[in-house]
């Protein structure tokens, strides 16, 4: 272990002791936590978006502190400690790439990700014995567009899928022809579950497009604020507000903030 990780392991537990330790670290918990662990992922991913290197090393930081903190937090329990956590994933990284570590074949990449998976699925039915279900392991707390998609992931490897991009697009013009109706008919409740039927189609499409579509819709989140923010300059330039335009007013100003904007 290098002197670096011995000397962060060290200050966590500086931080958690009971008698001089910070009284903020002291009374943390895992269920505590977790939502920063979540936030700090963000800022992560967030730092790769702006191609910001320096910062993508402090982030990496705050992210991998949060690894610490659930390690000492075990350890202080008797469950386990942070050497364990290491040799688990590097156990776990050599047994699902037996093309790399053993004389194992490798195959296209469809192949290797059907691999993965099957290596996952057998290792999540040892871990949990009363759920077979080839849906075991996804977990509830991700966001709703991740965990769709790692559920149709799953489905999908066992062969329930539309087959092709274009069968997707029709269940979507499907959906979308249920949606109508549903607004049709006025029952919010019913407009809600066909809404949410659409939006797993389209979560569907993005697997057979190879876009991950949490990240597609971060992108396009990304620029629709900045063509907002473009709008807004726009306005301030001409001494105006939002008051000002009609929708085809403020639609002429997208157009002009489309040509003058960049994703950030």
């Amino acid at each position: 272990m290098s002197d670096n990780i011995k000397n962060l392991l060290q200050i966590m537990r500086s931080l958690r002791d009971p008698k001089t330790g910070c009284p903020w670290d002291i009374k943390q918990t895992f269920a505590s936590i977790a939502p920063y662990t979540i936030e700090e992922a963000y800022e992560v991913a967030e730092a790769i978006d702006h191609a910001d290197l320096q910062a993508l090393k402090g982030e990496l930081g705050d992210l991998l502190f949060q690894v610490v903190f659930y390690a000492q937090m075990a350890e202080e329990q008797g469950a386990f400690e942070f050497g364990d956590v290491v040799a688990a994933v590097s156990e776990k990284l050599i047994r699902r790439h037996p093309h790399v570590f053993t004389d194992a074949v490798a195959g296209d990449e469809t192949e290797l990700h059907r691999d993965w998976e099957s290596h996952k699925l057998a290792e999540q039915r040892e871990q949990r014995t009363s759920d077979t279900s080839i849906l075991a392991g996804v977990p509830k707390a991700v966001p709703a567009l991740k965990r769709a998609a790692k559920l149709d992931k799953r489905a999908a490897s066992q062969g329930f899928d539309w087959g092709t991009a274009e069968g997707v697009l029709n269940k979507i013009a499907e959906e979308a022809t249920e949606v109508a109706e549903a607004v049709e008919g006025g029952d919010p409740a019913r407009i809600e579950e066909e809404y949410g039927d659409l939006l797993l189609a389209v979560t569907s499409l993005g697997r057979h497009l190879k876009a991950d579509p949490e990240e597609a819709l971060r992108r396009a989140s990304n620029k629709f604020e900045a063509r907002i923010r473009g709008m807004e300059t726009l306005m301030q330039q001409r001494n105006t507000g939002w008051c000002s335009y009609d929708l085809a007013g403020l639609e002429a100003l997208w157009e002009q903030a489309k040509s003058t904007t960049k994703e950030h």
